[in-house]
């Protein structure tokens, strides 16, 4: 009974977890950028039971085979499959077309740099003209960070990458594309770092300037599954309430007799 009790709760807490990842996703789903997370769940290790303390067996302690204490949750993972791309009236806002990201330059509260990775184009310019994405991280470019003539009267990208400034090329964007995904780690919401193991491939994705990638959140699928979770923890949740009833009942009823 106190089994069933365990099994419930690691099944509502598991449906919790759920919950939050799918709320997380609805809350981005108009984040350029974003791509969704989603998460598997397994069954805790089986544990090996023993009877104990039974006469019929001289009192020794015998297998009686295997049980399961319920479920957890499993691999949290990202969907990059690509998002649909939309026209913006921002000269600067790139989209990819295929597997890669754009390169940032972001410092921390500390000062110390890092690389990492993204595919949210939402790109500005600062007024000393370097190219910067909406959180003022640098954009890299092959030539290092990316520098467009203030004085510029027409910027135009080509869709491989390269950068000209008034029919002048002037750098060529750092597109990069990974081998594995699963050693790229998912950092605030729309970027990505490498970690060990990653290894760095050439990228095939195609630049649209002014256009950006929307998020590839489906908010009626996301809906549905909210649905669901939600009937399951109202599941587990009777569970407890019955299996409370009947101990209330075996102690205050049984134990009179």
């Amino acid at each position: 009974m106190v089994r069933g009790l365990y099994t419930a709760y690691t099944g509502m807490s598991n449906e919790q977890k759920r919950l939050d990842i799918i709320a997380n996703n609805l809350a981005n789903a108009a984040t350029v950028g974003y791509k969704e997370d989603s998460v598997t769940n397994q069954s805790f290790d089986n544990v090996l039971t023993y009877k104990i303390k039974d006469s019929s067996e001289a009192s020794l302690a015998k297998p009686i085979g295997r049980m399961s204490l319920g479920v957890k949750l499993g691999e949290v993972y990202t969907n990059y499959k690509q998002g649909s791309l939309r026209q913006s009236d921002g000269k600067y806002h790139l989209a990819l077309e295929g597997k890669g990201f754009f390169t940032l330059s972001v410092q921390d509260g500390n000062g110390n740099e890092s690389i990492k990775y993204t595919r949210n184009g939402a790109f500005t310019i600062t007024k000393d003209g370097q190219l910067v994405d909406e959180n003022g991280n640098a954009v890299l470019g092959e030539s290092g960070e990316i520098i467009i003539p203030i004085e510029s009267r027409e910027v135009t990208i080509d869709k491989s990458g390269n950068i000209y400034a008034d029919n002048m090329l002037i750098n060529k964007l750092s597109i990069v594309d990974f081998e594995d995904y699963n050693y790229l780690k998912k950092s605030q919401y729309t970027m990505y770092e490498a970690v060990d193991g990653a290894e760095e491939i050439e990228s095939n994705a195609s630049v649209h300037q002014g256009f950006t990638e929307q998020s590839n959140v489906n908010s009626v699928s996301e809906m549905v599954q909210m649905i669901t979770v939600t009937r399951a923890y109202e599941a587990n949740q009777k569970i407890i309430q019955s299996i409370d009833k009947t101990l209330e009942l075996a102690a205050n009823s049984v134990g009179k007799v």
